[in-house]
């Protein structure tokens, strides 16, 4: 007869019981020191890539330009993108490159490098002043536009500020006029039935109102405006070129018009053909280019695209930006 199941004595199963219980928390621990471990792993890593940055784009890391300002050089200011108050090129940041460009004494020649086009008269018009007073207090330092792909509006409007100006056969030069965009949702309103309130104390505070119908009293008011800022673009150019300017026969100069390199060279509103490394090498006379345009870290770009106000989007929104030279 087969031997009978005997239950198993009660410290056998007290003994399994510890011993598993024993294996689970030796399990947690591990698992929780497992988890510390990649913790200070990434942590470790996120501070060596901070401080990488941090070196890569601080000042006192950059060897390579300090050891070519060593020497005599020519030096380049970048003017790219649309001029505005807050961009790469902004006022402040252009205008800081060419005061640090400026006064080092080693620099034998500046260049402005443009491709733009175009934006604010008041920022345009801030680096237009400095340049023609840098131009004034260093008299041995002189200042080229190299035009690129693009030196309409604005940036045309910086450019004329230099001794001369230089272009690609193929660039678009000119655009000397200026503009203000809106939209008019007066009709959509009333076909879906909604209706503007406005509140203002000021007969006109509420003037260009997309939702609101044009007056004609307002619409020649701003265009009164925008006309003496167009004239205030066109007199700039004007001293700045001077008698190199074919400005007989050809009325259409000052209308908003864009040109070819090719054509802005009959036209006066360029010197001559060339790009920044013939300008350097063959009118300077300094081949070698130190770079002294502001470049913002990649922290900075990040906060100014974080701190980008809800007015400023609303206002891109309805289309209405102020004036604008193009």
């Amino acid at each position: 007869m087969a031997d009978e199941w005997k239950a198993p004595a009660a410290g056998d199963a007290d003994d399994r019981s510890w011993r598993l219980l024993e294996k689970a928390v030796l399990a947690s621990v591990q698992e929780q020191r497992r988890s510390r471990r990649w913790g200070i792993f990434f942590k470790v890593l996120t501070f060596l890539y901070l401080f990488i940055a941090l070196a890569l784009f601080s000042p006192a890391f950059d060897l390579k330009k300090s050891a070519a300002r060593s020497g005599n050089h020519t030096a380049l200011v970048e003017v790219r993108g649309m001029i505005a108050d807050q961009e790469a090129a902004s006022a402040d940041n252009i205008v800081t490159s060419l005061r640090a460009a400026f006064e080092d004494p080693k620099t034998k020649g500046v260049i402005l490098r443009i491709n733009s086009p175009g934006g604010s008269p008041v920022q345009s018009g801030y680096i237009y002043d400095e340049i023609r007073r840098l131009r004034e207090e260093h008299k041995d330092i002189k200042v080229y536009a190299v035009i690129t792909d693009l030196g309409a509006s604005g940036a045309y409007y910086i450019a004329s500020a230099a001794d001369e100006i230089y272009a690609d056969k193929a660039s678009l030069v000119g655009s000397i006029g200026v503009t203000a965009a809106s939209f008019g949702f007066v009709d959509v309103m009333n076909k879906v039935g909604v209706e503007r309130r406005v509140y203002t104390s000021g007969e006109h505070k509420a003037f260009l109102d997309p939702f609101q119908p044009q007056k004609e009293d307002e619409t020649r008011f701003w265009q009164g405006v925008l006309d003496t800022t167009h004239q205030q673009f066109i007199d700039s150019v004007k001293k700045g070129r001077g008698d190199r300017l074919k400005t007989e026969g050809h009325p259409e100069l000052f209308s908003g018009l864009v040109w070819s390199g090719e054509q802005a060279l009959q036209l006066g509103l360029v010197d001559r053909l060339g790009n920044s490394s013939y300008v350097a090498r063959e009118v300077i006379g300094e081949k070698d280019i130190v770079d002294y345009t502001v470049q913002d870290s990649p922290f900075d770009r990040f906060a100014k695209r974080l701190g980008a106000s809800i007015a400023e989007h609303a206002a891109l929104w309805m289309g209405f930006q102020g004036p604008t030279l193009r």
